[in-house]
């Protein structure tokens, strides 16, 4: 009986990143605590109030960023709701939502750009989303969720296949065919039962998560400098 090791089958489907496995279990994790509360399981009756609480000291507030313009003050608690707004949800539904998207999405994306890309980007376009609903509405209802983030990694997924569309000659408007389909299902659902303004977040988050892309593919920091010194 030969004593060697055997060599392992290769695994039939690849792991997560762990960036994106772990932006999932946070935000599941966060809403599972919430549902908890919600049943009074954890925290009796006064557990009921911990998903109000934690939206009013953690979610985004476009008067927040207003107030922080005008006086030209810019305390760290109302910076930091620029990256806790997206691990809030207002039910499990959405947050499960999120996070299948965060995992489908952020594993090709993770695959090809590695896990500093991943929360570099989903943060990222979180911030550029929560900034563009704060500059461009007068919304009052605040601001919380992860689908600014997911657009944002859905931009990077958009560039990957722009970049792939390229190099094998084809017409690189294929690659926003999945942003243009979510857009069109986000129109119609409004349409049909009625629409919030997040819609600019997520459309901000898309932006900014292509953008991004470009500084995480070889040279991109570079090509980046070398623009910037020619102007």
């Amino acid at each position: 009986m030969s004593l060697r090791p055997q060599s392992r089958p290769p695994a039939a489907v690849n792991p997560l990143p762990a960036s994106v496995l772990g932006l999932a279990v946070v935000i599941f994790g966060i809403e599972c605590l919430f549902e908890l509360a919600d049943r009074g399981i954890i925290g009796g009756t006064g557990g009921m109030g911990l998903r109000l609480g934690a939206l009013e000291h953690f979610a985004f507030y476009g008067q927040a960023l207003d107030w922080m313009l005008t006086n030209q003050r810019f305390p760290p608690e109302l910076l930091a709701r620029l990256v806790t707004y997206p691990l809030l949800h207002v039910g499990f539904v959405q947050a499960v939502m999120a996070c299948v998207f965060i995992l489908a999405i952020g594993k090709m994306v993770g695959e090809a750009f590695g896990n500093v890309a991943v929360l570099a980007i989903f943060f990222g376009a979180s911030v550029g989303g929560a900034l563009a609903y704060g500059l461009i509405l007068d919304a009052t209802y605040p601001l919380i969720g992860a689908f600014p983030g997911v657009y944002g990694l859905i931009g990077g997924f958009t560039f990957m296949q722009w970049v792939r569309q390229k190099a094998v000659g084809e017409s690189q408007m294929r690659a926003f065919q999945l942003i243009g389909l979510l857009l069109a299902i986000q129109l119609i659902f409004g349409a049909l039962f009625g629409a919030g303004q997040e819609w600019v977040a997520d459309i901000a988050g898309f932006v900014c998560g292509f953008g991004l892309s470009f500084l995480f593919v070889p040279g991109g920091w570079a090509r980046l400098r070398d623009r910037l010194r020619s102007r």
